[in-house]
């Protein structure tokens, strides 16, 4: 608390003093029930309703033994006639205290006397209006009660309001407000210590209490206050608590209970919702929307409902499964092909199971098969090892895979064979997130890589005379361990990201390669007006010695548009930039304009054998052009026309976003 607050004691939930209200309000009250009414005010003002007929001097309608001087009348409904309400002239309206004496306070008894509407002196009142105008005092806040006394004086009928003001305010206590920070309540009463309590403040406070737990999607609110002896507020905060969550597997053709594959502890798992928690709304929300991102869901729902007349609640979850496996086949384009109509289509054969065990481990064997490229794939995937409080997940896979050297070692000599270099890859990679929205994932791979004519038959050099392996022999071997730091502002492509990774060839054998690369991507994307301007860059850096074919190559469709897929340079070193403005045209049409710059920084002469400067390649260079993309299931589908710093152009095509 700050100076103006000192001495008093704000106590969120620790102090439990004797009920003296009602229990707090079930649970099912608490999802729909409005703030009760003060329930001293109601009695004051209903007691104080009560009284003033028995109390107010009645003047008969005529008096035929004195003659009186016509009392003053007021025009409408309560003008003379039939129906209307008798009145009272009354000489004199006086505030007092409740044993008469006049207020400690004159604030006091001139906020009252504010209050007042209709009681003035000299004027004709009926017993409505008085009720009103003690309606008005209470509900100014600072009385508890109010209560009018007319008075036969030989000046006339003495009208005296007796209040009772509030106590002065000494100190809180909350109840059950688990959730609700205690600043919260500092603040709201750090300037009040030491003045009369006003309900009308209080009745402020209490609103926004119940719209903090509002605005949180929590489900709270103020059940109960009162005013304790000695000036301490007490405020009763109900709040639904999660008593259990159950879950039930719904059929997905008839909607009826059903047996699941999935093991409860699975899903369980998933829920930031926990038994014993309040019950957050939004929570749940994000809950919801965390089973959906499993892949093995089709529809979830969360339906609270109340236990009994307490403040808790039970959780149900309704689940339906979709089908956890299958086969499917597709296609696609290798970028690192060039030459020939049909040389970069590849055919694809998979098959998943995004549910094995139950447990949400996913498998996945995947072969893809082009006239040059051969990929073959298996992959194990468990999202959360099981134990692990950091959502840590682990992948061990294996791979066996021929893609085309073009990009580090192509040419255009009738004489050069196409070379392949083909990679037998194994390795396990741990992944958890450790910060928001910043992710890290730590590898081992074993990679076993070499290069092969279009018979199959390996190879140390090409037509050049350029090495294609470090070590001399047909094959490489290299035990890779990886570090990688991923930062994305959101799940959208045209959000912040940034990638920074690291690899260390360990030289635990003699004849395995030893070296370090670094590389890193960033992203960031702006909003101007209706268009969109997105700037990216990488660049990445390799020390020590390893496989030629390993280099960084730039150009090509990923890289610097304009020019053939590595046709920019190939080096130890590189930097990549690129910027676009694209506009929505209509539907899913989109148009984009853009610009990249490539560089390898001077360092193709010192990859092993030197392929960039033995078949010419500048080492640098840029494109510019215009494209259209076409939203589609695949993701985007980009076609580009792009023009480069020696006057070429050139056709890109590709699907999804770039690198």
């Amino acid at each position: 608390m700050g100076p103006r607050g000192d001495g008093v004691r704000f106590i969120s939930s620790g102090v439990k003093l004797p009920r003296a209200s009602p229990a707090p309000a079930p649970a099912h009250a608490l999802l729909s029930a409005a703030l009760p009414p003060f329930a001293h005010i109601g009695r004051a003002i209903d007691a104080a309703a009560r009284r003033v007929a028995a109390s107010f001097p009645r003047v008969p309608a005529a008096r035929a033994e004195t003659p009186a001087a016509p009392l003053p009348r007021r025009h409408g409904k309560d003008g003379g006639g039939a129906g209307g309400e008798e009145r009272v002239l009354i000489s004199e309206v006086a505030v007092r205290g409740k044993d008469g004496e006049p207020l400690e306070r004159p604030e006091l008894e001139e906020a009252a006397a504010a209050a007042l509407r209709a009681c003035r002196p000299n004027a004709a009142l009926t017993v409505r209006e008085v009720q009103e105008d003690v309606h008005r005092v209470v509900e100014s806040g600072l009385f508890r009660s109010c209560m009018p006394v007319a008075v036969d004086t030989r000046d006339g009928i003495r009208l005296v309001f007796e209040v009772e003001p509030n106590q002065d305010f000494h100190g809180l206590v909350c109840e059950g407000a688990n959730m609700l920070p205690s600043k919260f309540l500092d603040d709201s009463f750090r300037d009040r210590h030491g003045k009369i309590i006003n309900i009308r403040h209080l009745d402020q406070v209490i609103k926004s209490i119940n719209g903090w737990y509002q605005e949180r999607g929590l489900t709270g609110m103020v059940s109960y206050a009162e005013i304790l002896s000695g000036g301490i507020l007490r405020l009763q905060v109900s709040e639904a608590e999660v008593n259990n969550i159950n879950i039930r597997f719904l059929d997905r053709r008839t909607g009826e209970p059903t047996i699941g594959k999935t093991k409860p502890e699975t899903i369980l798992q998933q829920l930031t919702t926990k038994k014993g928690q309040a019950y957050n709304r939004a929570q749940v929300k994000r809950d919801v929307e965390t089973i959906l991102t499993m892949g093995i869901m089709e529809d979830v729902t969360i339906i609270p409902q109340p236990v009994g007349d307490s403040n808790k609640v039970d959780l149900v979850m309704n689940l339906v499964e979709r089908k956890s496996g299958g086969f499917s086949a597709g296609g696609g384009i290798s970028s690192g092909i060039t030459n020939g109509p049909l040389s970069g289509l590849i055919g694809s054969f998979a098959y998943s199971q995004r549910n094995v065990f139950g447990r949400n481990k996913k498998l996945n064997l995947s072969l893809e098969r082009g006239q040059i490229d051969s990929i073959f794939r298996l992959n194990y995937t468990d999202p959360w090892i099981d134990g692990d409080n950091k959502r840590t997940s682990r992948t061990v896979m294996v791979q066996n895979s021929r893609t085309p050297g073009t990009l580090i070692h192509g040419g255009e000599h009738p004489d050069h064979s196409p070379i392949t270099i083909g990679r037998v890859t194994a390795g396990i990679e741990y992944s958890r997130p450790f910060r928001p929205k910043w992710s890290g994932t730590l590898g081992l791979i074993f990679q076993h890589a070499g290069a092969r004519d279009d018979k199959g038959n390996p190879m140390i050099r090409d037509f050049y005379n350029s090495q294609l392996t470090a070590s001399g022999n047909p094959y490489d071997d290299t035990l890779l361990a990886k570090l990688e730091s991923v930062y994305t502002d959101s799940g959208d492509h045209s959000s912040t990201m940034f990638v920074f990774n690291v690899e260390q060839g360990l030289p635990i054998l003699p004849e395995w390669l030893s070296f370090n690369r670094v590389t890193a991507r960033l992203r960031q994307s702006y909003e101007i007006g209706p268009a969109r301007l997105l700037l990216s860059a990488s660049g990445g850096h390799v020390e020590g010695n390893f496989s030629p074919h390993e280099a960084f190559a730039i150009g090509g469709t990923n890289s610097v548009r304009g020019y053939e897929e590595g046709a920019v340079g190939s080096g130890r070193s590189y930097a990549v930039g690129s910027g676009e403005v694209s506009c929505r045209l209509f539907g899913p049409l989109e148009g984009v304009v853009f610009g990249d710059y490539g560089s390898d920084l001077g360092s193709g002469p010192t990859v092993p054998g030197d392929p960039a400067g033995a078949r010419g390649k500048p080492g640098s260079g840029c494109g510019y052009g215009v494209g259209i993309r076409v939203d589609s299931p695949l993701g985007p589908l980009r076609l580009e026309y792009a023009f480069n710093d020696k006057q070429a152009r050139r056709f890109h095509f590709g699907v999804g976003h770039r690198n």
